[in-house]
């Protein structure tokens, strides 16, 4: 798994794109299930996996409790692993990163904030390569 993470419009998907030009898209949908992903899987063909924030966003609604929402992403980062191991394709997770600026005031904009730095450091720990994007320039941070 490979992880690009950086902030709005920083450049993330310009940069998936160059380095994985045959890669297929799966972009996560607010109110769907996160398994869904899997009917885009291709043996040997990358697949990158975005869309995660809005897809939290609405999960929000749906399930008061952080740690059971925390749950849910791990177990479906689990999965992409298995299914890179199983299958031989390269998984890409493109994140926003939202820990930089203010700390929204609205209790909804800061579990959105936390589970998105939580979902970031469960990817970041199973991930082979974790790049991060600002302006268009991607660094290498493992």
């Amino acid at each position: 798994m490979q992880l690009f993470i950086g902030g709005a419009c920083a450049g993330k998907c310009d940069a998936v794109s160059e380095r994985f030009p045959a890669a297929r898209w799966h972009r996560l949908e607010a109110g769907t299930r996160l398994p869904d992903w899997r009917e885009t899987v291709v043996a040997e063909v990358p697949l990158v996996v975005t869309g995660w924030a809005d897809w939290i966003e609405m999960a929000l609604s749906d399930e008061p409790d952080d740690d059971r929402l925390r749950e849910q992403l791990v177990a479906a980062l689990e999965a992409l692993v298995a299914v890179e191991r199983e299958r031989g394709t390269t998984v890409i997770v493109i994140l926003p990163e939202m820990g930089r600026g203010i700390v929204p005031m609205a209790a909804r904009l800061r579990r959105l904030r936390d589970l998105a730095g939580w979902l970031a450091q469960d990817t970041a720990e199973r991930a082979e390569a974790v790049w991060y994007v600002r302006h268009g320039l991607v660094k290498s941070l493992k």
